[in-house]
């Protein structure tokens, strides 16, 4: 799941460390309580995603379109999974104008109440044996809901632990708020693979997977208090402001600055490809083609987002070290190399999958902890702050809103080298995305 996802900011400097001991000073609130806001937010925003994309395979293939084949109904479910982030650079646009009209505390509670409810109202979806077309209308429904939502729920956080990382310090400070991706990983899994291991099938479809769509709510109630208190202090308004990192309108942003919004963008692709191919791909090919539990497979790809937080925490230390932009451009290297041996790996033996599966969120790890604001640099400042905003939204719709979608489509018709054609279009995309940033600072 973004978003979420969320592209830090690199603003940094000695002034920004004594605006933030200013603004702690004042309330009393530290770098790393920040720091925590960033991690309960990001996880509670993947957590809903995965909780849906997990469903994709294991609930909606069965409790809506019974009337398909069991790869056809996968299929339209990773279709109905990639509105989401086709509403997110909406929901974006959106929730700036409101945040510039009423604040950035509305626009937070709007938009986390918007993602909660849609989450917990799909919990009480009925079947397409009961509701007919009416189930799949509403589920779509409550799925461009999520992306609107997902779009309106950038808060600024991860922009002032950037402005408080020290120069030598930056690539630790950006990967914070990537490691809710695995931390909502676990969560999601966790309780699908236990209620789907204690249930039986009738129980499971009938009532089971709602309960992580319910937990849904109460997970986001608790990242909204948290965001909350640091978003709406005055302090920390004040500094956003004083770094000018304050909303503007999208088509302003695009007119002026577009070829940023889309350079920062693909920059990350490859590892946005990643994303979603290590995540609920697997889910679903494994599902389809193979005779292993679901528990047994979810249990690997827990141990494999565990993997993938350390290695999100190794990121930042190898950034430190030998810069975040030639950290990213390796593990492109690296996840390209990785794509040659996914359809040998996936395609064969239980052993095999699970050393693709655990091997591929080890390289997730490492590019997606450094994928945040990449070169969002190039923006002029007062167009940062919504300019990370979109960078991110188009990178996930460009690089992992359609890969369930189409490596399973296209897997299933032509074999597994379709994935790993995908993932070296994202590969090829990062690669020329940074030569011709380097290009640009060069020229400047």
């Amino acid at each position: 799941m973004s978003s979420s996802s969320s592209m830090a900011l690199p603003v940094y400097g000695h002034e920004s460390e004594a605006s933030l001991a200013r603004a702690h000073t004042d309330e009393d609130v530290t770098p790393s309580e920040i720091a925590v806001g960033v991690i309960i937010g990001r996880s509670s925003e993947y957590f809903d995603f995965f909780v849906f994309g997990i469903a994709c395979v294991m609930v909606f293939p069965q409790l809506l379109f019974p009337f398909l084949s069991p790869l056809a109904g996968t299929l339209a479910a990773f279709a109905i999974f990639s509105l989401a982030f086709i509403a997110r650079p909406f929901g974006t646009a959106l929730f700036m104008a409101v945040q510039r009209r009423w604040g950035r505390g509305t626009k937070l509670t709007l938009a986390l109440f918007l993602l909660g409810s849609s989450t917990v109202s799909m919990a009480l979806l009925p079947g397409y044996e009961t509701a007919g077309m009416a189930a799949i209308a509403a589920l779509i429904v409550l799925r461009i809901g999520q992306g609107v939502a997902l779009g309106g729920s950038w808060d600024g956080l991860p922009s002032l632990l950037a402005m408080a990382a020290p120069k030598e310090r930056r690539g630790w400070y950006a990967m914070v708020g990537q490691l809710g991706a695995p931390a909502g990983f676990v969560l999601a899994a966790s309780l699908f693979a236990y209620l789907y291991g204690q249930l039986t099938s009738e129980e499971f479809l009938a009532w089971g997977w709602r309960y992580p769509f319910c937990v849904a709510f109460a997970i986001n109630v608790v990242a909204l208090f948290a965001r909350l208190r640091l978003v709406v202090g005055q302090s920390y308004a004040e500094l956003l402001e004083e770094k000018e990192l304050e909303p503007i309108g999208a088509a302003q942003l695009m007119r002026d600055e577009g070829g940023n919004v889309f350079l920062g963008a693909f920059a990350a692709l490859a590892s946005f490809a990643l994303f979603h191919v290590v995540t609920i791909f697997p889910l679903s090919w494994i599902s389809l083609y193979s005779e292993r539990s679901m528990t047994e497979v979810l249990g690997v790809q827990i141990a494999g987002a565990f993997l993938a937080a350390c290695a999100v925490m190794l990121s930042g230390r190898l950034a430190d070290r030998i810069g975040r932009r030639n950290l990213l451009g390796g593990m492109a290297v690296l996840i390209g190399l990785f794509s040659l041996a996914a359809p040998w790996l996936l395609g064969g033996s239980a052993a095999g999958s699970n050393t693709f599966l655990l091997l591929g969120f080890v390289l997730l790890g490492l590019s997606y902890g450094q994928s945040a604001g990449t070169v969002t640099s190039n923006f002029s400042s007062h167009y940062r702050y919504t300019g990370a905003a979109l960078s991110s939204d188009l990178a996930w719709l460009f690089g992992a809103a359609f890969a369930p979608l189409v490596a399973l489509g296209l897997s299933s018709r032509f074999g597994l080298g379709a994935v790993s054609l995908y993932l070296l279009s994202g590969v090829v995309c990062t690669l020329v995305a940074l030569r011709i940033n380097r290009l640009i600072e060069q020229r400047n």
